[in-house]
């Protein structure tokens, strides 16, 4: 199992500062420092609520969510943070689509500005399906910074998935 399986996409200078930092043992001291809060958004009402004003604040004309909720079933084995769902039916004569956002149970738990960054990419995927340019930029109108935060992630689940004597 590689380690940096969260970081493949990153060049590989940057993959072996991060294993520098491990070996070091200073992964766990520079999330602590930049991430050791803990939001208060612990139900998957107040989940809702919450992205019902980012999108509210940042992207009034996009489709409304129906359902917004922490997801314990979410695979982080395939990278899968969050889901942005639409699930058509049909009622009547007519075909009806239902927006859901669901959300990794562990951010239940996580940094307030985790928490954000995932609800914001979510919430870019109701204007662009695709992880493009415009989505990524969408994503940085939403949440300055994002990139950064997005690279912070990625490093505390690094730090999740090692073994419990390198995680100090």
């Amino acid at each position: 199992m590689n380690p940096l399986k969260y970081l493949q996409a990153y060049p590989s200078s940057l993959q072996e500062q991060v294993r520098q930092m491990i070996t070091q043992d200073r992964l766990g001291d520079y999330l602590r420092q930049r991430y050791s809060q803990r939001h208060d958004v612990q139900s998957d009402k107040a989940l809702y609520s919450y992205a019902q004003g980012l999108k509210q604040e940042h992207l009034r004309n996009a489709p409304n969510i129906d359902k917004v909720l922490f997801d314990n079933r979410l695979d982080l084995t395939h990278r899968a943070l969050g889901l942005h769902t639409a699930i058509s039916r049909v009622q009547g004569g007519k075909l009806k689509a239902k927006k859901e956002i669901r959300i990794a149970a562990l951010f239940r738990d996580a940094d307030p500005q985790f928490l954000r960054m995932i609800v914001v990419h979510e919430l870019a995927h109701l204007k662009e399906s695709d992880h493009n340019k415009a989505f990524y930029q969408l994503c940085e109108y939403m949440q300055p910074g994002y990139q950064q935060l997005e690279f912070d992630l990625r490093l505390y689940l690094t730090y999740r998935d090692l073994p419990p004597p390198e995680r100090h």
